[in-house]
């Protein structure tokens, strides 16, 4: 550990671990290190003996759950967009030689009491309950506009300029109505609040990330995502296995004492169990620098895990799904998520399905204020474990800072990987200066042949 490296990375969450495989590859010399005995952090898998450990050390694990190790049981749950950003950074790494996929089987979004597939094409959009017949008729006219609009083509612009308008405004030039509006944003474009129709600088935006919750869902069927077998803690242990393949040095049961400046105040090691290693960037998760002044509190995310002996209703019986709660549904500020895998994931035992519900923190009892959609949607449940996590992000002043020192944001509510991806490549642009080639396709073609021939 006595050495000096290009980069220290503390905590083996998947937003480390995916900048700690690509930094490797770029050629920096990387020390990676974790209080924890397991990888993953915040977005670890653990079994069903380290779950209780960890949150009901009192209790015994029932044996009508079946075997501990036949759960693979995600700590911070989240889907991946099949041909989004962070599949392209598994292709281009090759990280994807250590993983197996499988689509999620419904991507769904609860209106008036009701559970419903989200619409993403012309077709589905008639089809859909969601709306009424003059609403299909204007949502199907948008999803066209959309699915054609290129901005380089301004043939396909309809006379509409996305620079200077508003999602608002092309929501109402298409004669949209604020239910449409409301899935559209929350369900299709997966923003997490309203903020966005009134910012011209996210229209663009908005409409791509419509067209690529389309073109996922088109390329894989079911849904827009695809979920490691296994669970979730494969994707931090591939990228640590590539990272050790291209010189990363890994240790696990590592508490930092503390971390060191030079006299310009700049970030020159850490120091572990009485012994110092020296770097010129260190990065981290916020768990590593709350008494530093670095990072500050933001809010708090409400889980609800359920280990249930069924699927979710109004389902089809999907052995995979995501229900979005839009805000305007509950009045809450923000969504409420529920994603469900099960038995054919390889992450419980058989015949038993694994739900986990999360939310941004608004009321001072958050399970109660969760309580009324758990009893509605899931109907019953074989165990279930409620945990409130603190939320950090890095203060302005470290963002501004040139002490090299970058610190990762805690992981929020949603259930798909999409904001967390976006936050990896741009710390990695922050910390080398270049962007990670995402030119590759990220279509099911692409994935499939870089599993057969790694």
């Amino acid at each position: 550990m006595d050495e000096d490296y290009d980069v220290i990375i503390l905590g083996t969450g998947l937003k480390e671990c995916i900048l700690s495989g690509l930094l490797s590859v770029a050629g920096r010399k990387v020390l990676h290190m974790d209080r924890n005995g397991y990888y993953g952090g915040e977005s670890a898998s653990l079994n069903l003996e380290t779950l209780y450990e960890k949150f009901l050390p009192e209790e015994k694990v029932p044996e009508d759950l079946g075997r501990s190790r036949d759960y693979n049981v995600d700590l911070c749950p989240k889907f991946i967009m099949a041909c989004g950003n962070l599949v392209k950074v598994l292709l281009h790494s090759k990280v994807t030689r250590y993983l197996d996929f499988k689509s999620v089987m419904g991507s769904f979004v609860y209106k008036d009491k009701k559970v419903h597939k989200v619409p993403a094409t012309p077709p589905e959009a008639v089809a859909s309950s969601l709306m009424g017949v003059f609403q299909k008729r204007r949502f199907r006219n948008f999803l066209n506009y959309v699915h054609d609009y290129e901005q380089d083509k301004p043939s396909t612009h309809q006379d509409l300029d996305l620079t200077r308008m508003t999602m608002r405004d092309v929501f109402t030039h298409f004669k949209c109505d604020m239910n449409t509006i409301t899935f559209s944003g929350h369900a299709l474009a997966l923003y997490r609040d309203d903020d966005y129709l009134d910012d011209v600088s996210q229209t663009l935006v908005a409409v791509e990330k419509i067209k690529l919750y389309a073109y996922s869902l088109s390329r894989y069927g079911n849904s827009p995502y695809i979920y490691p077998m296994w669970g979730l803690g494969g994707l931090p242990e591939g990228f640590s296995r590539l990272s050790a393949i291209h010189g990363g040095t890994y240790m696990l049961n590592r508490p930092i004492e503390e971390i060191l400046y030079d006299d310009d105040g700049k970030v020159r090691g850490i120091k572990s169990q009485g012994e110092e290693a020296r770097c010129k960037q260190l990065l981290g998760d916020p768990s590593y620098f709350q008494e530093s002044g670095t990072v500050e509190k933001t809010g708090q995310v409400a889980r609800w895990l359920f280990i249930m002996d069924h699927p979710i209703g109004n389902t089809s019986n999907a052995d995979s799904c995501q229900i979005i709660i839009p805000s305007r549904q509950t009045g809450r500020k923000s969504d409420i998520y529920i994603s469900m895998v099960s038995d054919n994931h390889q992450v419980c035992a058989k015949g038993k399905y694994v739900a986990m519900m999360s939310a941004t923190v608004e009321t001072s009892d958050p399970q109660a204020s969760l309580t009324p959609y758990a009893k509605e949607l899931l109907r019953g449940w074989d165990k279930e474990i409620f945990f409130v996590s603190d939320t950090y992000a890095p203060t302005t002043e470290c963002m501004a800072s040139t002490n090299n020192v970058f610190v990762s944001t805690s992981y929020d509510a949603t259930t798909h990987f999409e904001t967390a991806t976006n936050e990896v490549l741009e710390i990695y642009t922050r910390m080398t200066g270049d962007e990670v080639d995402l030119t590759i396709s990220a279509d099911p073609e692409a994935l499939e042949e870089a599993q057969l021939n790694p």
